[in-house]
């Protein structure tokens, strides 16, 4: 238990000194970008692939149980809300951890067992304001990204299985799609996932930040970001849905 509030101490105050250096000059803004473009351009794909199969999934099991009480009108909006609130987030988030903060996780390690961040900060160079703040802080920008790329996709799967697949009006589905949506749900997804990117980013660069015992030191510090940092977001997940939407 010691040994438990030792180590939840010990990333506070890692979590304390990268929200400082995000907040101040001087900032490494070309680095800043160029993860943020990476992180986006990697798990594009991957976020279309996995949140377009998801909204026909919903699409089909949702108008098997409308049509039980001929309320097919009402399928739209249960995709809409679903999409927006919960899977596109969630699911968009699970790939930036397994994408991008297992990256960053093993580029870290890899620079501390090498000891390039203790060259860095020899030469009085802010390892952290250089390497984790800009990592960070992509991710708080590219997973609201994705997210709304992950909504586009998850409504386009289930306007596909209800319209083309099921033969359901086209104009009925469109004119039904924010009947109980508001721009808050998207706004409600927007905050839920800079959330989101700041845990996974902060995971990562933690573990990575702090790994030792060479290469299987950082092997496991990429498998502690994964699964933490998927445990924690799910876990916060809640709180978020009940604040913003309960």
């Amino acid at each position: 238990m010691t040994d438990l509030l030792a180590r939840i101490g010990h990333f506070g105050a890692f979590a304390g000194r990268v929200a400082v250096r995000m907040v101040t000059p001087p900032w490494n803004h070309e680095d800043f970008f160029r993860h943020a473009w990476t992180v986006s351009v990697r798990c594009l794909l991957p976020v279309i692939a996995v949140t377009f199969p998801f909204g026909l999934v919903i699409g089909l099991q949702g108008l098997a149980i409308f049509d039980l009480f001929g309320a097919q009108r009402l399928l739209p909006s249960l995709i809409s809300v679903a999409v927006l609130r919960e899977l596109s987030p969630v699911l968009a988030s699970v790939l930036v951890a397994a994408q991008a903060g297992s990256s960053y996780a093993a580029e870290l390690g890899s620079m501390r067992i090498k000891e390039e961040l203790d060259a860095t900060e020899i030469m009085a160079v802010d390892s952290v304001r250089w390497h984790v703040a800009p990592r960070v802080a992509a991710l708080m920008l590219a997973c609201p990204i994705l997210n709304t790329v992950g909504d586009l996709a998850g409504l386009a799967g289930g306007y596909t299985m209800a319209v083309v697949v099921k033969g359901e009006p086209s104009g009925v589905f469109l004119a039904n799609l924010w009947v109980f949506t508001h721009p808050s749900d998207v706004v409600g997804g927007l905050i839920k996932t800079t959330i989101f990117g700041a845990i996974i980013g902060m995971i990562a660069c933690y573990h990575g930040f702090y790994a030792t015992g060479g290469a299987a030191g950082v092997g496991r510090a990429v498998n502690d970001t994964v699964v933490r940092a998927a445990l924690s977001f799910f876990a916060v997940n809640y709180f978020l849905t009940s604040a913003l939407f309960g």
